[in-house]
């Protein structure tokens, strides 16, 4: 009897084992429709997003995100391109508590059958070198095009530089947004028909287990010369509603 004490004691007083550095996160949502940078990726049609991220302790992080889309296909008749799938790695570090850097690599990769592609016309596909610092509730992050943005000719070195903020109240997150595209490239054209400005206002409310649901409001100055897809602009107001888990 005394023997089965003592081992109770020695168990309870054994070290708990270290927290792993590695961490795994994954992410899936319905959204009634995919807004990137104020412009609809869906055609206002709603979209399945899923991602799966890793991160270690000393700031490095890779991960994946994917989503249907239609925008490319609704643009040149005879492709079918219906997926965006994302991939990006970087070094992020928290300081003194509150400011927070964060820089890499994302590529957008778009899959799907491009047989009937005009001549002139690019894949869409492109990559971006990204640089951010946060503060507590606000994150300013400057985005720059190492290839050809988003199927453009001549428009490597374009950049996008936007400011969120996201405020928490209890379970709710009010998230408020304003982003720049500038473009380069064909002495000036690319700019005047595809730069934009963008504006974005959210709430979510977040449930057990991961759980959350948000309503957001979309807003764009883009022109109808660079943005009109079978008939309307891409880039005009959107209400989006949707319903995501975090795990």
């Amino acid at each position: 009897m005394a023997m089965a004490t003592t081992s109770v004691a020695l168990a309870e007083d054994a070290p708990a084992a270290p927290a792993s550095p590695h961490h795994f996160t994954a992410n899936v949502g319905v959204y009634s429709n995919y807004v990137f940078r104020g412009l609809t990726q869906t055609g206002e049609n709603p979209a399945v997003q899923g991602g799966f991220d890793y991160s270690h302790d000393s700031g490095i992080y890779v991960g994946t995100w994917a989503s249907n889309i239609s925008w490319f296909s609704d643009l040149n008749p005879g492709t079918s391109v219906s997926m965006e799938w994302d991939g990006y790695a970087g070094f992020k570090k928290t300081w003194a508590g509150a400011l927070t850097t964060d820089i890499g690599y994302l590529r957008y990769e778009y899959l799907g059958r491009y047989a009937a592609l005009p001549s002139g016309i690019l894949k869409p596909d492109t990559d971006e070198v990204y640089l951010a610092l946060g503060w507590k509730w606000s994150t300013l992050k400057y985005s720059y095009a190492v290839s050809d943005l988003f199927g453009v000719t001549d428009s490597k070195g374009s950049s996008y530089l936007d400011l969120s903020v996201a405020i928490p109240i209890k379970a709710l997150t009010v998230s408020l947004h304003a982003g720049q595209q500038k473009y380069v490239g064909a002495s000036g054209l690319n700019d005047t028909l595809f730069g934009y400005e963008d504006y974005k206002a959210g709430v979510s409310y977040g449930f057990a287990g991961g759980w959350s649901a948000g309503v957001t409001y979309t807003h764009t100055n883009a022109e109808d010369a660079g943005y009109t897809i079978m008939g309307k602009n891409i880039g005009d107001d959107q209400f989006i509603a949707s319903i995501s888990r975090s795990m």
